[in-house]
């Protein structure tokens, strides 16, 4: 199998890291070599956080070229379109409709983007999933990066949806609600991809 590359990319707050950690359990106990890096910056101030996930038969770098990451997972909006220029010609880009405006925007120096939908489909097949309300109707709004995993599970090779599963039960474990709420998240996201390609 090739090479599986992802990036994660949303804004403090929003469980970007776990989401990387989830998958990278997942594809450690499929037997995959597995590399991750993951910036912690400004993530308590609501600004930009990404992962880039790695895993195959044997992974040297978790960094991921330019023009080679094959998943782009925007868990807000705008996030996405900072890391197109590292999507491969057959990218999947999943982005969530959540809207979380960056500082210049709140304070007025800056406008958000329009045309968003458009610019992100130039680069591959697109689609937008209203995770928030997905994830509040799962139990908890702070589920939706779940419910972008459950979407990406559609698409991911190498790793099915019940090892996702059962990497969500190990990332939090001992949290019984929790973990109900994210596996029941986690099938929405799944489910709401399968009626959009459908």
């Amino acid at each position: 199998m090739k090479t599986e590359s992802i990036i994660i990319a949303g804004v403090g707050g929003q469980g970007n890291i776990a989401v990387s950690q989830i998958i990278g359990l997942a594809a450690g106990e499929s037997g995959f070599d597995v590399k991750i890096t993951e910036t912690h910056g400004m993530a308590q101030r609501g600004g930009s956080v990404h992962s880039m996930i790695r895993f195959g038969q044997k992974v040297f770098s978790p960094l991921i070229p330019k023009g080679e990451c094959r998943y782009l997972v925007a868990l807000e909006y705008l996030e996405g379109l900072r890391w197109l220029e590292y999507l491969s010609t057959k990218a999947v880009i999943l982005v969530s409709t959540e809207k979380r405006p960056p500082y210049p925007v709140l304070v007025g120096k800056a406008v958000y983007p329009e045309n968003i939908d458009e610019i992100y489909r130039k680069f591959g097949r697109a689609f937008f999933v209203p995770a928030k309300e997905l994830a509040e109707e799962a139990g908890s709004a702070r589920a939706a990066n779940i419910v972008m995993l459950g979407a990406l599970s559609r698409f991911l090779k190498g790793v099915s949806a019940e090892e996702l599963k059962s990497a969500i039960e190990k990332r939090f474990a001992g949290r019984e609600k929790v973990i109900e709420i994210n596996l029941r998240a986690f099938e929405f996201g799944r489910s709401f991809l399968e009626v959009k390609q459908g």
